[in-house]
């Protein structure tokens, strides 16, 4: 019997990522309506699993100006998304987004090393020369694993 391989497009250590496919939609429907994980990223109303396939069908759309990555685990488990966002290809620079979903999975160093596989293809593959991200003031952990992927505080809006 032929085993299919999952699909990896970057690979680590710890995690990897790959394509987001329609059957990751129920983690990221879950994980966008997590009070917990809602907190600290820009979406304040509820996502049905419809409107989630309507993001999902979108990033074709978007492509070639994003990058939309699954997050996983070395066990399988898909734990999150990683994006670039609004590339820019005439000024070399795009926008970072992550969500880490699984909770137990917080503080691991998972985001850390997905983040800098991401900014190696950002840089290394498609010769961006700068990437910025942004975070909510009291998200203090998405600020500090920013800093230990090297990003540097440019500025702080009101």
């Amino acid at each position: 019997m032929l085993e299919i391989q999952p699909v990896v497009f970057l690979k680590g250590r710890n995690v990897s990522l790959r394509p987001l496919e329609k059957g990751d939609l129920p983690n990221c429907t879950r994980w966008i309506n997590d009070p917990d994980i809602r907190d600290f990223i820009k979406n304040n109303f509820p996502k049905t699993m419809e409107e989630e396939e309507d993001w999902f069908v979108n990033l074709a759309k978007k492509k070639p100006n994003d990058v939309t990555l699954a997050m996983v685990a070395n066990d399988g488990r898909h734990i999150g998304n990683m994006s670039l966002h609004r590339i820019d290809w005439r000024g070399r620079v795009a926008t970072t987004g992550a969500l880490i979903g699984e909770k137990d999975l917080w503080g691991k160093g998972l985001g850390t090393e997905a983040k800098t596989l991401l900014l190696h293809y950002a840089f290394q593959s498609l010769n961006l020369r700068k990437i910025c991200s942004q975070a909510i003031a009291y998200n203090e952990r998405s600020i500090a694993y920013s800093k230990k992927c090297g990003y540097k505080v440019e500025g702080v809006l009101r």
